[in-house]
């Protein structure tokens, strides 16, 4: 082997090495992928049995029903739709109707989002992008 092949398979092995790096990372990333959808958006949306997604939008005027320990359950809205939500842990202290609100987790067999962990605004100017985004979109939603 000439020292240019010898350069060349140096070059072509590193390659292959970073190509399997990145596809493999890719593959991991994409299956931990939770989309990001709105109530209204929901209709559209062909969910697998079990798919987690995000939930986001308003909570709920009125919505809020305390149940026994650290269960909770309150209503997501989008002013177009609504979703209910089961949520069994401790809220955000900022948490409370009106404000923006963004829940992970999957559907149960009854039709309610069960949400293994919520996020709320954390100051007064603050909206996680995708909510704000997807309610400008619908015209709810202006920033102050």
């Amino acid at each position: 082997m000439t020292r240019k092949q010898k350069r060349l398979a140096v070059i072509a092995g590193g390659l292959v090495f970073l190509g399997a790096a990145a596809g493999l990372t890719f593959y991991a990333l994409g299956q931990k992928t939770s989309y990001f959808y709105m109530p209204a958006d929901l209709h559209a949306a062909v969910l697998q049995p079990g798919q987690r997604i995000r939930l986001g939008g308003l909570v709920e005027e009125g919505s809020i029903v305390r149940g026994q320990g650290t269960e909770v359950a309150f209503a997501v809205t989008d002013t177009q739709d609504t979703v209910k939500v089961r949520y069994a842990g401790i809220l955000p202290d900022l948490f409370r109707e009106g404000q923006g609100v963004v829940a992970e987790g999957s559907f149960a067999g009854d039709g309610v989002f069960v949400a293994d962990s919520v996020l709320a605004k954390h100051d007064e100017t603050y909206m996680p992008k995708e909510v704000a985004e997807g309610l400008k979109e619908k015209g709810v939603w202006q920033p102050e």
